[in-house]
């Protein structure tokens, strides 16, 4: 699948790192130098990159897993969404859950992003919902071991 894509950053496009990864990696793109979280802060990161996607398709911001383990450095919104009619410059909003100021630097990989098939709901108001063994059942409802 080709996706239109301009990039106003001087860091080379997204691109799967092996021939297997769901996503790509993206990068911070700060032309004004380093952001520095403090401890539970939070920040929007541009990207420079602006994206047309299909209809039927979104693309899913997810946080990087080694900065998350390593950093504690994860996406809020996760996974952030774009829809197939966003034209503005993708952002990254970051978040530093441990309890040491962290540094983004730019060029920086500070997310993955997953391109994303979709289906379209059509609601089918009803008076009663089949029964499952489930039920009404949610939140730890089967235990922890």
């Amino acid at each position: 699948m080709k996706i239109k894509i301009i990039n106003k950053s001087h860091h080379s496009l997204p691109q799967y790192e092996t021939p297997l990864s769901a996503g790509m990696d993206i990068k911070a793109f700060l032309p004004d130098g380093s952001v520095t979280l403090k401890p539970l802060e939070r920040a929007l990161i541009k990207t420079g990159l602006f994206i047309e996607l299909p209809e039927g398709y979104e693309a899913q911001m997810r946080p990087r897993s080694g900065l998350a383990l390593k950093k504690g450095i994860t996406l809020l919104n996760t996974p952030g969404t774009i829809d197939a009619d966003y034209r503005g410059e993708i952002g990254i909003i970051l978040v530093n859950l441990s309890n040491q100021d962290f540094v983004v630097e730019d060029g920086e990989r500070i997310a993955q992003m997953v391109i994303a098939r979709h289906e379209k709901a059509e609601w089918e108001q009803v008076e009663i919902l089949s029964e499952t063994e489930r039920g009404e059942g949610g939140f730890g409802h089967t235990g922890t071991k």
